[in-house]
């Protein structure tokens, strides 16, 4: 095995001027898991709704999901970019994620009135991430942190108008 072969992955410092770079990775990494976890759940909705609405909840949930599959990438190399490591086990991912596996024997009514809320528990996740990036210099993060809420934002109305009846 050549050198090349046995780097392994470690924190570095950066000296961007933000502050507190270890809290920031760590809220990162809050958003990535919950980003991945609804990545999976709405991946797994969009393969079995069925009904009436089948066509509109499957489109729907691929634009969504693919959205959250780039926004995956974004947030962990934010965090490497902060000089920290993302998260490099599932496990890591499940325990920091506020979301959950979508319930056994849903309806579609309650698939999409779960991702609703869990786009809303996203949503406030990166609230908190703007305040965070905010007082610890860091526009870069609090930009991705708009952005991202701006799009839990649409997709838990999106969901919400969908499930009306």
């Amino acid at each position: 095995m050549t050198d090349s072969l046995k780097v392994v992955p470690t924190a570095d410092p950066v000296s961007t001027g933000v502050r507190n770079t270890e809290s920031l990775a760590h809220a990162l990494a809050d958003v990535l898991a919950d980003t991945y976890r609804l990545l999976f759940k709405t991946h797994a909705i969009h393969w079995n709704v069925e009904g009436p609405l089948f066509y509109s909840v499957h489109n729907l949930t691929e634009a969504q999901y693919k959205d959250l599959f780039e926004a995956a990438d974004d947030l962990a190399e934010r965090i490497r970019a902060l000089g920290h490591l993302a998260p490099a086990r599932l496990e890591e991912i499940t325990d920091r994620s506020r979301v959950h596996d979508v319930s056994k024997d849903a309806t579609t009514a309650g698939m999409i009135e779960q991702l609703a809320s869990d786009h809303e528990k996203l949503a406030h996740r990166l609230h908190a991430l703007i305040e965070l990036a905010g007082t610890h210099k860091d526009p870069v993060t609090e930009d991705l942190a708009t952005a991202r809420s701006a799009f839990h934002e649409k997709a838990a109305w999106m969901l919400r108008s969908l499930s009306k009846s």
